[in-house]
């Protein structure tokens, strides 16, 4: 997904021609259009189909609201929404400093000292001084002296944690065995954990091929766990005709928010105590009124026939159980069966039923269509006209040089599409199949398929290698790789979460270890830059597989190749890749995908701070000096990235201010008023604990906990608020 292709060439010209040339020479990249054209990638078979999962498609909806937004799904008073109620992302200022990044050894994570010398701790309260968390003598300039740098993430505050007993059927906090803990603690008192992650928005999440920051939420719902088909023990209970009942694989694409609903409730820094499972939160909450202790307004987009509450009169909870909403939601075969014994059984309790067994699908499937809903497609950017060559008209100046900026920077590379991010893979393409044109200049397009890899050539180590990266994640430098290896990773049965390492796998025939059939399907004729010639070049190509190494054709269609040539569409050999990939020394099959992140839309980015996986920067001006200096860190995989010092902003003040113009077009103004679809219930979010980051007041009854302070957020019904959403530097102090 390149303009160039031209090798190192254009690598090299991109390193140090572009930046200096003017945006009328260049108007670099795609031009992005209205998210208004971008289609919701199909589940078939969830709402369609001879045997539907889903057989009333509203109540899934109103469900899946009720449990976002339900303070009883945690084991302590957390919901989905406790993390995802500001624009869809968290805004909240206290107690949200985790001591490291997700690859921090245990041993090594301790709270740091601030950019003021204080001490941090658990129960901080943040201040706008202690941003960015990597600071620089000159901000703009790539090798100023580093004056500030702390590993700590600031994160999302979570639950208390402990070890799962039971639940109650009528109490909200579950029965779990709770100390303080060894880094979450003031004094001598248990503080609320946080995430080693900053929580992105869910608002345009639907459209994500994979969700996580590391990828992890498969596109593949397979009904039980957020793997897809890595995880053989996953599946959910069907019974048959015969009244039977027997466990079934799940196989539902394009579902990656059901697989990430898998992954909260089940965490024990962010909603639960350790050793719960999805049954026992059925069994929690299937008998309840959903939202029992929340308000939820009168003219709820979604919730309002279901609502206790009349005009003016404010009440909580839903006229209907949570178990009748299933009912009423989904295909009998999946909660109708009457026997238990089958599913197990708590220890020592009654054996679980099969709308209990199966409540991870109702639960991940009704959130993942109620968030379906959150499409913000309604921004200035949006709305504006346009001339013929899709130039939005009713913008600014100001605005129109920053979305030059914008595409000349080459931002509009990864922050690709109608949804401003290239991590919109089967989105993406489909609008591709259908306008391949909207993807801006004749020179430039897309794959039409769901492209998960793509290749690059690099000087890596002082040599010219081939790079694959996963489609839709970069990596920037914000943070050492030692902190979080983010897409480097692997899953809970040993797998890499990177598809670039699978693919080079399959091209050496190793099949076994290939996990996700996303990897199968990749194209050589898709991929930027040639990876395999039926022909010996005239010029060196040690980076190149040719008919000397062993070449055969891609085994699938060519049809609508991003590389038109018949002569791209090959690959090695098994043989020829089998040797390649055990050469230490190999120039020709590198995966560069250490310390590599989802790529996040840009759409309400006005609203989404704190930003960056590690939620390192507070505003958009310190994002914007990140980039123009060309990140914080180096490593192989940030070339991929095409992270460099941008000398058009970093010699124009008034080109960064115009950038950040832009920006703010994409904001929707129903996000920042909280219309429909973007209204919700009363919701009471943990905000820290009463005292400060050394001392704090237990609870009565339960003295190795901190007392919660909590945020009121409060009702909105579907015409939303007069008080708007502000960016989160404008709840910090000084």
């Amino acid at each position: 997904m390149a303009v160039f292709r031209h090798g190192l060439v254009a690598i090299f010209l991109s390193w140090v021609w572009l930046p200096q040339c003017s945006a009328e020479a260049l108007a670099l990249g795609p031009m992005p259009i209205s998210l208004k054209y971008l289609p919701v990638p199909e589940v078939p078979g969830l709402v369609d189909g001879s045997s539907p999962i889903v057989v009333n498609k509203t109540a899934a909806i109103a469900l899946g609201k009720a449990l976002f937004w339900d303070i009883n799904v945690g084991s302590d008073g957390m919901a989905c929404a406790s993390c995802h109620f500001h624009g869809g992302a968290d805004r909240r200022i206290k107690n949200q400093i985790a001591p490291g990044g997700q690859s921090t050894p245990s041993n090594s994570r301790q709270f740091a000292v601030s950019a003021v010398n204080d001490l941090l701790g658990a129960n901080q309260t943040l201040r706008l001084s202690d941003f960015p968390l990597h600071q620089r003598q000159n901000p703009l300039q790539e090798f100023s002296p580093i004056i500030f740098d702390i590993d700590n993430v600031v994160g999302s505050a979570g639950t208390f944690g402990g070890e799962f007993r039971t639940v109650s059927r009528t109490d909200m906090v579950d029965d779990c065995k709770r100390d303080a803990d060894a880094l979450f603690h003031a004094g001598n008192t248990g503080t609320r954990q946080v995430t080693p992650r900053n929580a992105p928005s869910v608002i345009n999440a639907i459209f994500n091929h994979r969700s996580f920051w590391d990828g992890r939420a498969n596109n593949v719902f397979n009904g039980s766990s957020p793997w897809g088909e890595r995880d053989s023990d996953a599946g959910v209970w069907v019974k048959d005709n015969a009244g039977k009942v027997g466990k079934e694989r799940l196989h539902l694409i394009n579902s990656s928010l059901a697989s990430l609903a898998m992954g909260p409730p089940l965490n024990a820094t962010e909603m639960t105590c350790k050793k719960r499972t999805l049954k026992d939160i059925g069994r929690k909450l299937v008998s309840r009124r959903p939202l029992e202790h929340q308000r939820v307004h009168w003219a709820d987009s979604v919730l309002a026939s279901l609502s206790f509450s009349s005009p003016g009169n404010l009440k909580p909870g839903l006229n209907i159980t949570y178990g009748e909403l299933i009912r009423q939601a989904f295909d009998q075969k999946y909660w109708s069966y009457t026997g238990t014994g089958e599913f197990g059984s708590p220890s020592g309790g009654s054996p679980y039923n099969q709308m209990e067994a199966n409540f991870g699908m109702f639960f991940g499937l009704a959130i993942q269509l109620y968030e379906s809903t959150l499409i913000s497609d309604q921004a200035p950017f949006d709305n504006s006209r346009r001339d013929a060559n899709n130039q939005p008209i009713d913008l600014t100046a100001s605005e129109l040089n920053g979305l030059e900026q914008f595409r000349v920077n080459m931002c509009a590379l990864c922050h690709l599409g109608p949804n401003f991010t290239a991590a919109s893979v089967n989105a993406n393409a489909a609008l591709a199949q259908i306008h391949p044109e909207v993807f801006g200049q004749p020179t430039f397009y897309i794959s039409t398929t769901t492209n998960v890899v793509d290749r690059i050539p690099l000087f890596v180590r002082n040599k010219a290698v081939t790079a694959f990266y996963d489609t839709g994640f970069a990596s920037t430098g914000v943070a050492k790789q030692s902190a979080d290896i983010g897409l480097g990773g692997v899953d809970d049965f040993g797998n890499p979460l990177s598809f670039s390492l699978q693919y080079l796998q399959h091209l050496a025939g190793n099949t076994d270890k290939v996990t996700d059939a996303d990897v199968s399907k990749v194209r050589a004729c898709d991929f930027q830059e040639e990876f395999a010639l039926n022909f010996q070049p005239p010029y060196q190509a040690d980076s190149l597989f040719t008919p000397g190494d062993g070449i055969k054709p891609q085994p699938q269609s060519t049809e609508n190749c991003y590389l038109s040539a018949a002569s791209h569409a090959f690959l090695p050999t098994a043989k020829a890749a089998l040797s390649e990939l055990n050469n230490a020394d190999t120039t020709k099959m590198a995966a560069e995908v250490n310390a590599s992140f989802k790529t996040p839309s840009l759409r309400n980015v006005e609203l989404t701070g704190p930003y960056m996986h590690n939620g390192s920067m507070a505003t958009l001006e310190q994002v914007l000096e990140f980039y123009t200096r060309g990140g914080n860190f180096n490593n192989d995989a940030k070339q991929v990235t095409r992270v460099f010092q941008l000398h058009n902003l970093q010699f124009s003040e008034q080109n960064r201010a115009d950038l950040i113009a832009f920006l703010k077009t994409l904001t929707d103004d129903r996000v920042r008023y909280e219309q429909a679809p973007f209204d919700h219930p009363e919701i009471f979010i943990p905000h820290g604990h009463e005292g400060d980051q050394a001392f704090t007041v237990p609870y009565a009854s339960y003295p190795n906990q901190a007392k919660d302070q909590f945020l009121a957020i409060p009702a909105v019904g579907a015409s939303g608020t007069a008080v708007p959403l502000q960016p989160f530097a404008d709840y910090l102090a000084p």
